[in-house]
């Protein structure tokens, strides 16, 4: 799969893709990914790439030319890749649109800066629009990279073990259940001694409950989802 990211700060991306499993992803080509900034596609002479808000307001938003004919060149280059767009004015991103878009072949995503895009530019070229929260970031490179690393998980052979998918959190709307390692008492607290006697089933069980009342307590909108599924 093809990642593509159109930053006028690329480097802020780049070297996420350095180390760890993306990187493997990478090696082993199961992953591709590329840059594109739109200072390069500018069409004045100082690589201008910010403009004034029509009708005044605080900041600038990025020149729709310069971004315009980047994202021009990449739809006659890639005319299958599918476009997204971050910033907060959109819907939140969450773990079934990962999976949904891991299937896909090529994804575009498109970094604001300033006070973001030119409504024009998302109309035209937006295949989708998303959030990673409800805050404000300097500019959507962080989020871009939230979603690609997200979306890459669910590419086959990404993990070393795609037991890992398995019961992770947001799956059947609930928080994964509390997980332990050796040794079994650390700072006076235990490990749930049902989770060392080797009873799969039990512990199972022990683990969903433990799931639920986390989520109860942390995500009680996704805890009210959970109860009344299929209702």
């Amino acid at each position: 799969m093809k990642f593509s990211f159109v930053s006028l700060f690329p480097n802020l991306i780049e070297h996420y893709f350095c180390d760890s499993i993306l990187k493997r992803a990478i090696d082993s080509k199961l992953i591709e990914v590329d840059f594109y900034n739109p200072r390069d596609f500018s069409d004045n002479r100082y690589l201008k790439v910010d403009s004034y808000q029509v009708g005044g307001g605080a900041g600038l938003l990025l020149d729709v030319y310069s971004l315009g004919n980047a994202l021009e060149f990449l739809t006659q280059r890639y005319p299958r890749a599918h476009i997204i767009f971050l910033t907060p004015c959109a819907k939140l991103f969450h773990q079934n649109d990962s999976k949904r878009l891991s299937r896909l072949e090529h994804i575009i995503f498109v970094c604001g800066r300033y006070e973001g895009f030119d409504e024009r530019i998302l109309e035209f070229y937006a295949n989708e629009v998303f959030s990673i929260g409800d805050f404000i970031l300097t500019g959507g490179e962080l989020g871009a990279l939230c979603l690609c690393d997200s979306i890459a998980r669910h590419i086959d052979g990404v993990l070393g073990n795609s037991d890992s998918l398995l019961g992770e959190s947001y799956e059947d709307n609930l928080l994964e259940a509390p997980n332990f390692a050796k040794p079994y008492k650390f700072k006076n607290l235990s490990i749930p001694s049902e989770y060392s006697k080797g009873n799969h089933v039990r512990i199972r069980t022990l683990k969903m409950k433990a799931s639920e009342a986390k989520t109860k307590y942390h995500r009680p909108d996704l805890y009210w989802q959970h109860k009344h599924k299929g209702r």
